[in-house]
């Protein structure tokens, strides 16, 4: 004999259409199941009538009473009334459940309606774990969409590993998406009044797509560039993710003509660079984005924004999120370290591993320039490294009109170098580990030859072929402008502290050989210099081209202090040639200004009698150039006797002339342009 079923007194629309019983009796709104599905639990008044035909017991007019005050405080209550649910905010019925008499008192409610949403809160949380749980096992009950890395040996599932057969999980799997981005009516608004849905005419959009794929891209490929293009080609970019649209913009500014920025409205190509990165930073900050990877996209790309204004958003800042959004994401371990992991997908293997190289690559490069120490230890990770097919697997799905519009011609050959690149970042990381460490023993004559032989297998091809075009011919001299400061980063330490096991004779000789060494490469970096100058190649630097320089400038700088007097003019006139480049960069990049300004003071320091003959040092800066005091400034004021600035200034010169280390001279101009 089957029990007697009754129907709830009151139930909402969507158990009412599903027909099962719904608990807005016990817990008010929202009921259980509209909770779990994150729908609005909308509720219809009662009419009198039905209430006289269930009867007048005094049972359930209590059990009615109770109801209607927890369906009251519920829908009264502010937490519950302003809770994002899948985007939407939960609202109150249209009209009351319930309308009391006049004549009723109220009837206090025996538990706030807050302790159901708190017990639902606890739940998905619960299944949040349960997932987690269920797709490190490998058997989740949905898809999953969100990268998950549970961290080493001690991290979050290291006790399922007692469940697994090999005493083995994979740490990187998907799990469901449950959190959406939503933006409310008022953050729409303030991103509708910075502009940031409002994107450029469709001519500038493929000039700026067009100079990203074929200026930044090469060396940074962190795009899936048959996406964007998609969107592009369809004329839906601005469906495409907004974060990433203006991120690309900010970094392909740089390569557009000058024409170009005047007709969208800025006055110069500076101007239209500060007001993309303004939008790309908005969005960053205002958005809601989740997704980790688009927010490690942009971060890598914000990375080349500088400016004396924005002194806490440099390029070291916003490295910084992206080494820490990698190590999130787990992309600095090998994901099919147990064994192949099938639920990583190969785009996002290709993708992931360009990631995490880039990133390493900027670590490496910006902890030289800036005298900070690497943020990335090579003993934590094993990720493989990148391959030609990693930066092509993407390009083979777009369109050949598409390919052949936005892509160079020597895409393959450009990804051989941008691999060639990276395994020159890894030396470099070596060079600093052993020689520029606070804490360290001195290296021996053995590790410092065999770091030495192995950066010269890594040498970078001499000539480019004839028939290349601009940007791939300066690629070439970019990779060769990086070997050359490897070499020099590695020889400046043993010039003037040589290892202790060679006696004092042979100290003396193996010094001078070294010298020898970082001269010539010093020298080589001056003959590509001027290479680029004739070719007419200097207009497509990158933002990490002007720091190339300091390494061979440092040894013109040193080397104008000693030798006769003509050996002397000689290198002068070396440093003269990085001096009139640099000046060139300073029209697109500040920091060149910055390098200038303070080069400007240590040659007029140790030459001061060859300033005559040399009037390009006297250094004069465009006053477009927004920096915050202009290095004639600077000098002027120190000849008027102003000794602040004038003692800021001498450290930085005796930090240029120190012959034992690159780097602490970064730290006392960073420094120095902070105070």
């Amino acid at each position: 004999m089957s029990a007697r079923r009754y129907r709830s007194t009151v139930a909402c629309h969507s158990c009412r259409q599903r027909k099962v019983r719904c608990s807005i009796n016990v817990t008010g709104v929202p009921c259980i199941r509209c909770a779990q599905d994150h729908a609005e639990c909308v509720v219809d008044p009662l009419p009198a009538e039905r209430l006289t035909k269930r009867g007048k017991s005094a049972r359930t007019s209590r059990r009615n009473a109770s109801a209607r005050h927890r369906l009251r405080a519920a829908t009264s209550s502010p937490s519950i009334r302003g809770a994002l649910t899948g985007g939407n905010v939960l609202r109150p019925p249209r009209t009351p459940a319930f309308q009391r008499p006049p004549s009723e008192s109220p009837v206090p409610a025996p538990a706030p309606a807050t302790s159901a949403s708190e017990r639902y809160s606890i739940q998905d949380e619960e299944r949040n774990g349960l997932e987690i749980a269920e797709a490190a096992l490998g058997n989740p009950e949905q898809a999953g969409q969100v990268p998950f890395y549970t961290g080493d040996k001690t991290g979050i599932t290291s006790t399922l590993t007692l469940l697994a057969p090999e005493g083995t999980l994979p740490r990187h799997f998907l799990i469901p998406s449950r959190a959406t981005t939503s933006l409310s009516e008022e953050d729409r608004n303030y991103l509708a009044s910075k502009g940031v849905f409002n994107l450029p005419s469709s001519e500038a959009c493929h000039c700026l797509l067009q100079a990203y794929f074929r200026h930044v891209h090469t060396i940074m490929p962190i795009i899936e560039a048959d996406q964007i293009l998609h969107f592009f080609h369809a004329g839906r970019l601005h469906e495409f993710n907004l974060l990433l649209v203006w991120s690309v913009f900010f970094v392909a500014v740089n390569f557009v003509p000058s024409s170009l920025c005047e007709r969208e409205g800025y006055d110069s190509r500076k101007a239209m660079k500060a007001a993309m990165y303004s939008h790309a930073k908005c969005l960053y900050n205002n958005s809601g984005e989740r997704d980790k990877v688009v927010l490690l996209q942009s971060s890598l790309m914000l990375g080349f924004w500088h400016s004396e204004v924005d002194e806490h958003v440099q390029p070291w800042y916003w490295t910084g999120i992206s080494v820490t959004l990698c190590q999130i994401l787990g992309l600095h371990r090998n994901p099919d370290a147990a064994r192949y992991n099938a639920s990583i997908t190969d785009r996002q293997r290709h993708l992931w591993r360009r990631l995490w190289w880039t990133c390493f690559f900027r670590d490496r490069w910006l902890s030289l320039t800036l005298g900070r120490p690497l943020r990335i230890d090579l003993d934590d990770c094993d990720v493989a490294m990148p391959l030609v097919g990693d930066l092509l697997y993407d390009l083979n799905h777009v369109p050949e009109s598409l390919l052949s519009a936005f892509i160079p011609d020597e895409v393959s050959l450009l990804a051989e170098y941008w691999i060639h690149l990276i395994g020159m970042s890894r030396l470099l990381g070596a060079v600093l580990s052993m020689s520029y460490k606070t804490a360290r023993p001195k290296p021996s004559r053995e590790q410092v030859e065999a770091l030495e032989a192995e950066i010269s297998c890594h040498k970078p091809p001499g000539q480019a072929a004839a028939d290349w075009n601009g940007p791939t011919r300066f690629y070439l001299h970019h990779l060769q402008l990086h070997y050359q400061a490897t070499l020099i980063v590695l020889y400046r330490p043993c010039i003037t502290d040589p290892p202790d096991e060679l006696s004092p004779n042979h100290q003396t000789r193996w010094q001078e050989i070294i010298r020898s060494k970082a001269d010539s490469a010093a020298s080589r970096t001056n003959e590509i210099l001027e290479t680029l100058a004739q070719e007419n190649l200097l207009q497509f630097a990158l933002p990490m081209t002007p720091p190339l320089l300091i390494p061979a400038m440092q040894m013109h700088l040193l080397s104008c202090r000693t030798g006769n007097p003509l050996s002397r003019r000689l290198r002068l006139n070396k440093l003269n040639v990085c001096m009139m480049v640099m000046e060139e960069f300073q029209k697109v990049y500040t920091v060149a200004s910055i390098y200038r300004g303070i080069f400007a003071k240590a040659i007029r320091e140790i030459c001061p009698d060859r300033l005559d003959e040399h009037p390009d040092t006297s250094v004069s800066i465009p006053a477009a150039a927004p920096l915050a005091a202009q290095p004639d400034d600077i000098v002027n004021s120190m000849a008027a006797g102003n000794p602040g600035v004038g003692t800021d200034m001498d450290d930085m010169v005796d930090a240029l002339l120190d012959e034992s280390s690159a780097l602490n001279f970064w730290e006392t101009w960073g420094q120095f342009w902070i105070e």
